[in-house]
């Protein structure tokens, strides 16, 4: 069952969280709880299946970056977890999944990347490879930001 302060944890992680190094700690004080409350509802909600997913959307150009780009990657399915863990561990890296292949489409990892120009991205890209030893990618440069909204529940 979902309480009061639930909803209002639901409601406040459905929005843009603040932009603060600590973003729980201000929505905790948003719903009258410490942050390390906060932090223990959202995970008794997810251990429960009441959220079944929490995402966030980074909007780069707010952030200060000038380009971004989705590297398509060839990984073979034994090092896909092993490679996945070191690409999301680069700090330019906001989001890092795998996606099964589609067609000719061999791609099966993707990386979404940050940095201050398209060259930055491409080095970017060129380290990932060289520290995973994935060899085979695309680089995929956004030419545009579309409005990015999430589901409202509450």
């Amino acid at each position: 069952m979902v309480d009061d302060p639930d909803k209002k944890i639901i409601g406040l992680l459905q929005d843009d969280m603040p932009m603060d190094p600590r973003p729980f700690a201000i929505m905790a004080d948003q719903v009258g709880i410490t942050e390390e409350q906060f932090l223990s509802r959202v995970k008794s909600m997810v251990d429960s299946g009441i959220i079944r997913r929490l995402g966030a959307t980074l909007h780069h150009q707010k952030a200060g970056f000038s380009a971004n780009a989705m590297v398509a990657w060839i990984v073979p399915d034994s090092k896909v977890e092993e490679a996945g863990r070191i690409m999301a561990g680069f700090r330019e890296v906001s989001h890092c999944y795998q996606r099964v292949t589609q067609g000719d489409w061999k791609y099966n990892v993707y990386t979404m990347i940050h940095g201050n120009s398209r060259d930055e991205c491409r080095e970017i890209a060129r380290r990932i490879s060289k520290n995973t030893g994935i060899n085979e990618y695309a680089v995929l440069f956004s030419e545009k930001e579309f409005k990015k909204t999430s589901m409202e529940y509450f």
